[in-house]
């Protein structure tokens, strides 16, 4: 019982995160977490990062809500905020086209489960009061298909996620709103995937009223640090008349620390929970760094770097299924099916962070987070090829170089 195990020291090796997130971050942001110094949660300075950080993250968003800050943990912090507000026994239609809408689901069927519903399957409960409208992997959401289901069901709430990462796949977020206004649902809606890449205002979908996003896609800050949320003056008086079945959690509660109190903005926040000054500070200069990018050009940069991809990885014989602007899903070739997650562990293995699907059928994932240029994009599709020609695919490296160049050039020629 005396024995003790000191391990060394661990040591992770810098690789290339071409998945679906997180992405690499940026190097002024780590500088920011490093050099930041050690204070209290309530020192001045910090309390005024938060403040800038709120009013930088609804000029992200496009949005006037008032109650617009960062959930501190992960993406998942935040939905479990946004999601809150779900009462055991409130109605709700959810749309479910991949692995992460579907633990989303998975996470409001917990939430509207009576104790009843509870008890007889805590880990996967099937409430009554939740509707789960499942769309085909690899396929959208449409405004056709959240139509029929709130003119059918008429629920309290309505959730979709706008970019669903496990399929690769965008969703229609104009024709949810719509369906939401006409059927008075409450909308809500998970956009960890799209903020920050997109180019959308929330504020132009007055159908949602909830919207959860998370600090390591789009935004490119460290993965531990706030989960963008957005909440309209509808979502939070429903809370406030309601309840919310937490206290960390708690919107209306979050929101006091980062100044937002009874609808208004004030000058400090007061104590909800312990806050980092270093997650502050990085958060703080991942939205400088997505501001001064701009929210419109960064769009098209993501538009045009993902189109060299995809124009590669066709070339190479693969059938991309997505249509996402920062990750491509793809089946690989023939020769190769079958072979996905073994090629996206040998990549691993060489420090080329790929991944495969999550959820049936397997398929591969390559993503560009933080890879908006001609080098990385190169590097990317090299290494991919390498990989695959080494499990016996037919490629040729020279026409796929040759594409990426003309997929450059012409660029270069349009300036």
């Amino acid at each position: 019982m005396n024995d003790m195990t000191i391990f060394p020291q661990l040591d992770i090796p810098e690789t290339l995160a071409a998945g679906p997130g997180p992405g690499n971050t940026d190097p002024r942001v780590l500088a920011r977490f490093a050099q930041t110094g050690l204070a209290d949660h309530m020192q001045a300075d910090v309390l005024r990062g938060m403040i800038e950080c709120k009013e930088m993250l609804r000029q992200v968003w496009g949005t006037k809500n008032t109650y617009t800050y960062g959930v501190g943990g992960t993406g998942f912090s935040g939905l479990d905020c946004m999601l809150g507000a779900i009462l055991p026994g409130d109605t709700v239609v959810a749309f479910v086209n991949g692995t992460f809408s579907g633990i989303d689901g998975l996470t409001i069927r917990m939430k509207a489960a009576t104790r009843e519903e509870l008890a007889a399957n805590a880990m996967d409960p099937q409430a009554a009061s939740v509707t789960i409208i499942n769309v085909p992997h690899g396929q959208s959401v449409t405004g056709e298909i959240v139509e029929k289901a709130l003119a059918s069901k008429k629920p309290k709430w309505a959730f979709m996620a706008h970019w669903e990462t496990g399929s690769g796949r965008i969703n229609d977020l104009q024709g949810f709103s719509d369906a939401c206004e006409r059927h008075g649902a409450m909308g809500l809606v998970d956009a960890v995937s799209s903020l920050g890449i997109a180019d959308f205002s929330i504020d132009a979908y007055p159908g949602v009223v909830g919207w959860a996003s998370c600090p390591q896609k789009g935004v490119l800050c460290l993965p531990l640090t706030y989960a963008p949320v957005s909440f309209t003056d509808r979502y939070i008086a429903h809370v406030r008349a309601n309840g919310c079945a937490s206290y960390v959690h708690n919107p209306v509660l979050e929101a006091r620390h980062w100044g937002i109190v009874d609808g208004k903005d004030v000058a400090a926040g007061s104590y909800h929970r312990t806050h980092s000054g270093y997650a502050v500070a990085a958060f703080h200069e991942a939205l400088r760094i997505t501001l001064q990018h701009g929210r419109a050009q960064k769009a098209r940069d993501y538009a045009f770097h993902e189109k060299a991809l995809r124009d590669a990885v066709t070339a190479m014989g693969c059938d991309v299924t997505s249509n996402m602007t920062s990750l491509v899903v793809l089946n690989l070739p023939a020769s190769l099916a079958g072979r996905e997650k073994e090629l996206v562990q040998g990549c691993r293995a060489k420090g080329f962070g790929i991944w495969p699907t999550l959820s049936e059928p397997v398929q591969v994932r390559i993503g560009i987070l933080n890879q908006l240029s001609e080098r990385a994009i190169t590097d990317i599709v090299m290494r991919f090829a390498v990989a695959m020609k080494e499990m016996g695919a037919e490629i040729d490296m020279g026409a796929v170089q040759a594409g990426l160049d003309r997929h450059y050039q012409s660029a270069m020629a349009a300036e």
